[in-house]
């Protein structure tokens, strides 16, 4: 512990397409003759702004503790205490982990994306998930002979 979940594949792709972006755009509003230094700045800001979209979508992980898990994804943070996770769920078909919490509602977890990297995903889905298994085991607060999820 500490344990990090991230989609390294998309991740990689997502930081190296955001710096293509920075590159070539800036390149391009060099090179044009024909545009003013107003517009030359424009095309750099724009860049910016694409290759700053790319790096949130790059944001997402989720990072497991002694004491809870971390999840962040694309615009937002949570941290979650080991007993609040009821199970880890990742279905066929799903764009990322889901989280049942106790207080019955879903968290999804982008962290752990079977887009490109599909057993990579499923792997570390089932790491988090026997995470849960066994903190929630351990967890003094968890009645026993409840299921643990």
């Amino acid at each position: 512990m500490p344990v990090t979940f991230r989609p390294g594949r998309t991740r990689a792709v997502l930081l190296t397409a955001a710096l293509a972006t920075v590159l070539v755009i800036t390149v391009v509003a060099l090179l044009l003759e024909q545009l003013g230094p107003g517009e030359r700045l424009s095309f750099v800001l724009t860049a910016f702004l694409l290759a700053g979209v790319l790096v949130l979508l790059a944001r997402p992980r989720i990072t497991a503790d002694d004491s809870g898990v971390t999840v962040v994804n694309i615009t937002s943070r949570r941290r979650l205490a080991w007993a609040q996770i009821v199970q880890v769920n990742l279905r066929p078909g799903d764009a990322w982990v889901f989280l049942d919490l106790s207080d019955g509602t879903s968290l999804p977890a982008l962290g752990i994306q079977p887009g490109i990297a599909r057993d990579r995903a499923i792997a570390d889905a089932r790491a988090l998930r026997a995470l849960v298994r066994a903190r929630s085991a351990d967890d003094p607060e968890t009645p026993s002979g409840e299921p643990q999820g």
